[in-house]
């Protein structure tokens, strides 16, 4: 039986990809030791997920292993060998603000821990397509010299720009601008996926994601913004929103519809790829206009509140231009809408909060 190996398997989209793939006939073997657990605390944890991935799919095994322990990779890939059909990475250290309480750890669970990876494929199942999440963080704080008009709910960006149509492309340069350290510890690794398509025309891509969000998330303050908002709107807990007037615009794109596209990648691998990815113009929105969604779900008022200050190297404005993806794969389609994302969580965290 092939086999697809997941990383960060019972986190948002590593499970998505469990159930995905499972369900196309393939044996999955999960990779997760819960650092979203020591990351942002136990209401972040993630062995919910495990638990229930161990026991709703049948050709499931489940790895605690560390993803910068190569040694304990390379032996799980030895084991596997040819049989693995594809490597679907997404483990990682996703916060700005967690990266800069311990860069080490940042840099190492993102950079490092993707180079133990991407050497056990080279060496066990060189043919096997490497599927790499990415950010949209490797372009740092270039997308806020765009020119932005301020709107009533939202940042727009200014109608003339080559941008304003489809949302930004890969052309956006990386270099020469402020990342966070977290988003330099990924954008390492992007370019390491990719060095190692190009180098070793080995069949890598690297998916540099907008807001990645879903029911599965286990939201927290520093990360899984949706996630969290909703998670807050059920509970009634004080949320923050972080300067920027609440206008911020983010894409949003559901797990289903990102895993989605990893499965046609695998179906018809290319080298050293990469593409932007997230909700585009079909699903976005402001902070202001996402707790307003939330209210109308919960029928009742948000308790939030508004900082000044916000994140440094934080996007005012980013949508996603998909059609590179999209020219390469175009039988693939988004299934989910920013109202049915929302809508989703919401049910799926009524029913947490009433179990």
């Amino acid at each position: 039986m092939s086999v697809v190996i997941v990383t960060g398997s019972a986190g948002l989209i590593g499970s998505e990809a469990a159930r995905f793939f499972h369900g196309k006939g393939l044996d999955v073997v999960g990779i997760d030791n819960d650092m979203r657990r020591v990351f942002f605390g136990d209401g972040a944890s993630t062995a919910w997920s495990q638990t229930q991935l161990e026991s709703e799919l049948r050709n499931y095994s489940h790895q605690t292993i560390d993803i910068r322990d190569t040694a304990a990779i390379d032996a799980l890939f030895a084991r596997h060998g040819k049989s693995i059909a594809a490597v679907i990475h997404t483990a990682a250290q996703p916060s700005h603000d967690w990266a800069a309480r311990d860069p080490h750890t940042d840099f190492t669970v993102n950079a490092n821990g993707t180079l133990s990876l991407l050497e056990a494929t080279r060496r066990h199942c060189p043919d096997s397509p490497f599927i790499h999440c990415s950010t949209n963080k490797v372009y740092g704080d270039t997308p806020n010299r765009l020119p932005l008009v301020e709107m009533e709910t939202r940042w727009e960006l200014d109608p003339s720009h080559p941008y304003a149509r489809h949302g930004i492309d890969e052309s956006m340069s990386i270099d020469g601008c402020m990342h966070s350290l977290f988003g330099v510890s990924k954008a390492a690794s992007d370019l390491m996926v990719q060095e190692y398509g190009r180098y070793f025309d080995m069949k890598t891509a690297c998916f540099r994601g907008g807001c990645l969000t879903g029911p599965n998330h286990s939201g927290a303050q520093l990360h899984g913004f949706l996630s969290y908002l909703v998670k807050c709107a059920v509970t009634g807990d004080p949320y923050t929103v972080f300067g920027y007037k609440g206008k911020q615009v983010r894409d949003n794109i559901h797990a289903f519809d990102l895993v989605n596209a990893f499965w046609h990648v695998v179906q018809k691998p290319r080298s050293a790829e990469i593409y932007n990815i997230g909700g585009s113009r079909h699903s976005n929105c402001s902070m202001l206009e996402a707790i307003a969604v939330c209210e109308d779900l919960t029928g009742r008022p948000m308790n939030w509140s508004y900082a000044d200050g916000n994140r440094a190297g934080d996007h005012i404005w980013w949508i996603s231009d998909v059609r590179r993806f999209q020219s390469h794969y175009p039988d693939w389609a988004y299934t989910h809408d920013i109202r049915s994302i929302l809508a989703e969580i919401h049910q799926a965290m009524s029913e947490r909060a009433r179990a």
